[in-house]
């Protein structure tokens, strides 16, 4: 994988945009030597905010910090991370285990999707947003691919559905995709393609970018994960707002 210059800057994306609502990374680290998957979680909302990220297997999943103050666990509590051998799945909702199911039984990333629709959450109709990392046998190689699902225009009788897939990244680019274009009422959804980003530094040089880019009253949780492309392990970061890790 060569280097190549990036054509736009995560930190600066995310700067500039107050509600990009849940966000999805993947790409390969500066080395070259893994693959950077992250995962952020936004909120207005007393429900949405009152949520951390906890360990969940090989995987995570979201978690109401005081379960008393859970008012409606439907849409913000889910598994958001799973893992399937050599496959990395994360998503922004309960398509994790709809993708992992699906994959099991030899469906793709894709058909395992067909079923789902967006979020139920009208006027916003939230999209499904999604993403997996496939390492292959070969030294350093690495595939992955986005997925989103929202409405026509914002007509909730219709459903529309955009895949991108990516084969060995050069090192130190990734993609991102949120779901919405940015805050509003109701919130538009996210337009075109993922933004082509740099991804600079270690684990903790990253995840520090993306945490202090996202603005500071609606950010609640972050997650990155660091794959090491030949032996499939991985290194972690959790960034809890209300738990302050």
């Amino acid at each position: 994988m060569e280097e190549i210059n990036s054509i736009g800057s995560l930190g600066d994306i995310l700067k500039t945009n107050s509600y990009p609502g849940r966000g999805i990374i993947i790409g390969a680290s500066q080395s070259g030597t893994h693959a950077v998957v992250a995962y952020f979680i936004m909120g207005r909302s007393e429900n949405s905010r009152n949520r951390i990220f906890v360990k969940d297997g090989d995987g995570i999943r979201t978690s109401a910090f005081e379960p008393s103050k859970l008012s409606d666990p439907t849409l913000v509590i889910y598994r958001a991370m799973r893992v399937l051998g050599n496959k990395t799945i994360v998503t922004n909702g309960d398509h994790t285990d709809t993708i992992y199911e699906g994959m099991d039984r030899q469906l793709t990333f894709e058909q395992a999707l067909r079923i789902r629709d967006f979020e139920p959450d009208a006027p916003n109709y939230t999209p499904r947003i999604s993403g997996i990392v496939h390492l292959c046998d070969s030294e350093l190689n690495f595939n992955y691919a986005l997925s989103i699902i929202k409405t026509d225009g914002g007509c909730p009788d219709s459903t529309n559905r955009f895949n991108f897939a990516y084969n060995n990244p050069c090192k130190g680019t990734g993609h991102f995709i949120h779901t919405y274009k940015h805050d509003g009422e109701p919130l538009p959804s996210f337009q075109g393609e993922p933004h082509f980003i740099n991804i600079c530094g270690d684990i903790d040089e990253f995840s520090n970018d993306v945490w202090n880019s996202l603005n500071e009253e609606n950010k609640v949780s972050l997650y990155v994960r660091f794959i090491d492309i030949k032996s499939n392990t991985y290194e972690e970061k959790f960034v809890n707002k209300l738990r302050g890790d």
